[in-house]
């Protein structure tokens, strides 16, 4: 056959994704799959952004301006009014998706051999867009045992090289819920305005901070609009992941017309979409504040049920609705495909995300799972009860694996 393209075999699977086959197969033989793996919530998507679909006149369904509807980016400058961040509609670029936002900025930013510093864990498909536009991922290492808090900026800095063009950060974080302080925001944003290097933040889950915590985003930080850009989205704040409607902010004039570029190939944003997003942006404080109760006691009943397992270890999230948990096995790649392939109770069981997808650097997080907790209480006690049996039997199957092997 023709030759794949290196970049084509380079490209990672998704630790959330690739287990979907052995998902699939267990639905086959009539097993209920508890999906634990995937950070789609079960919140019900604002009735304004579904009536807005259902009760539109439009006639044509025709293509929206390149960087997103005039209303939509307007409203959206308002949001962001109303948490203290002064943006343009001008600022905003409308993708389709946080995906495709966050694709375009690097390929806007980097060259073949550019590298990207992120602290890891951190949301996979960062490799994955990395690794499209030929960038290299520069990982700075957070580990669970503090809290996957902020490396040191002194590790950041040692990594910076010249081919280094950017430092990408999650805030609330995906897959650690690690929620970053103004003070780190402050001492990433001397950094890059030091090195005179970009400052991307994807912020999808701002709205989801607890504890009294509040979010602090890096387009309220001075002096450094030539280097921040922030990527946003309509899925998570307003559980609309279908509609694939994210946006770029940046008050970098000149990136924004190279970014511009990117999207005129791909045409336009989905019209739909944006008429359903704009109209969620009508949403009451009332339903964020439902939805956040419900995402905290959802957590509080995942993390007290999970350090009842023995050899389980889990740091409490701050933010977004994703914890990573250590197992005591050795690879939760084979467990995870395990649970799928071989393991039910009362006819159930779990589907989780290896973590080590999650990671950059090799070998890291191969004990450790993501867990989003975006199911209902009942629900989620159901999940930790099969995951707790579950862990019993595989710890008594490698046992006994061993005491065969042993034999011979």
């Amino acid at each position: 056959m023709p030759k794949i393209s290196n970049k084509g075999l380079s490209m990672p699977e998704s630790p959330i994704r690739k287990l979907v086959p052995f998902s699939e197969a267990a639905k086959s033989r009539g097993i209920n799959v508890i999906h634990l793996n995937i950070g789609q919530p079960d919140i019900k998507t604002p009735q304004v952004a579904i009536d807005a679909i259902k009760n539109n006149t439009v006639s044509i369904l025709s293509y929206s301006k390149t960087e997103g509807s005039d209303t939509f980016r307007k409203k959206l400058a308002d949001y962001y009014s109303k948490h203290q961040i002064s943006i343009e509609a001008d600022d905003i670029l409308v993708t389709t998706g946080a995906s495709e936002g966050l694709s375009f900025v690097i390929g806007s930013i980097a060259d073949d051999g550019d590298e990207l510093i992120i602290p890891e864990p951190f949301y996979a498909n960062y490799n994955s867009f990395s690794t499209a536009f030929g960038a290299k991922v520069v990982p700075i290492v957070s580990n669970i045992d503090n809290g996957f808090a902020l490396p040191s900026i002194a590790e950041f800095e040692k990594a910076i090289t010249p081919k280094t063009k950017g430092i990408l950060i999650c805030n609330p974080n995906n897959p650690t819920g690690y929620l970053y302080s103004k003070e780190e925001i402050q001492q990433l944003a001397a950094l890059v305005k030091k090195h005179d290097l970009f400052f991307i933040v994807d912020e999808v889950y701002r709205e989801f901070v607890y504890d009294g915590k509040q979010h602090y985003s890096v387009l309220q930080e001075p002096h450094i609009d030539e280097n921040a850009i922030v990527i946003d989205s309509v899925s998570k704040r307003y559980s609309m992941c279908g509609a694939r409607i994210g946006f770029i902010i940046t008050r970098n004039k000149v990136l924004r017309s190279i970014i511009l570029k990117f999207m005129q190939a791909r045409l336009s944003p989905p019209s739909y979409a944006q008429i359903a997003s704009e109209a969620a942006l009508e949403t009451p404080q009332s339903y964020f504040d439902d939805v956040i109760s419900a995402y905290v006691a959802r957590r509080n009943v995942l993390i007290e049920g999970l350090n009842g397992i023995p050899g389980v270890k889990v740091i409490n999230p701050q933010g977004a609705f994703y914890c990573i948990v250590a197992l005591p096995v050795k690879d939760s790649d084979k467990f995870a495909q395990w649970l799928l392939e071989d393991y039910s109770l009362n006819n159930e069981t779990v589907m989780v995300a290896p973590a080590a997808g999650f990671y950059a650097t090799e070998g890291l997080g191969k004990n450790q799972i993501r867990i989003a907790y975006v199911l209902e209480e009942k629900v989620l006690k159901r999940a930790i009860h099969i995951l707790s049996e579950a862990l019993k039997q595989y710890s008594l199957n490698e046992n006994t694996a061993k005491r065969i092997l042993k034999k011979i």
